[in-house]
């Protein structure tokens, strides 16, 4: 979109709103997030989020054919970036801070936009939404609690051995499982008993 201009009028002065680029793409992002976290998947529509993003249909059916390329284009740009992991010399302090930054990512407005598409579609439908999830956020985590186990390892707090995908599947699992299966909420998610209760006792010596 970055050579598309949109010209509408604002809603309080009556001036031409004019966007370009970045800026009006950005717009549609937004509108898309608070459409899917307020209305759901199946009631959101592309002339409901051009009005939101405060545009022209014509802007959106230029860039995306249908509504389901429109939420997974604003999923990709809106999901964070991986960090790196986070290194006190704390096996604990480590695990808690890998597991508090996957709390924060889903219950931020793009984790909302997430979990109200999971929550809504079959799995054969939320596939290719999954497959960004997965992508952007599980298959990131599970290396950044790999490597703080590894670094365990060596300083000898975690048990020769202990470090499997198995094992370093189980908090984005458990996680997703309360969220889709349970209604999870923030409190049903609290790192330190996931880490305390589940985590360490897997892999402690």
């Amino acid at each position: 979109m970055t050579a598309e201009t949109d010209a509408v009028r604002g809603p309080l002065t009556g001036a031409p709103l004019r966007r370009r680029g970045e800026v009006l793409e950005s717009a549609i992002y937004d509108a898309v997030l608070q459409q899917l976290t307020t209305d759901g998947y199946a009631r959101l529509t592309m002339e409901g989020v051009a009005a939101a993003a405060q545009t022209g249909k014509a802007a959106l059916y230029r860039r995306w054919s249908s509504k389901e390329q429109l939420v997974m284009d604003a999923l990709q740009a809106s999901l964070p970036p991986g960090g790196a992991a986070p290194d006190t010399g704390s096996l604990r302090e480590d695990l808690l801070g890998v597991v508090a930054g996957l709390r924060a990512a889903m219950f931020s407005d793009v984790g909302a936009a997430v979990r109200a598409i999971m929550s809504e579609l079959d799995h054969r439908r939320a596939h290719a939404f999954v497959e960004i999830v997965l992508e952007r956020v599980v298959e990131p985590t599970t290396a950044l609690i790999a490597e703080v186990l590894d670094r365990g390892t060596r300083r000898g707090e975690v048990r020769p051995g202990a470090v499997t995908p198995l094992v370093t599947d189980v908090v984005p699992a458990l996680m997703l499982y309360r969220i889709k299966m349970c209604g999870g909420e923030a409190v049903q998610l609290d790192p330190e008993e996931i880490v305390d209760e589940v985590l360490l006792p897997i892999v402690r010596p």
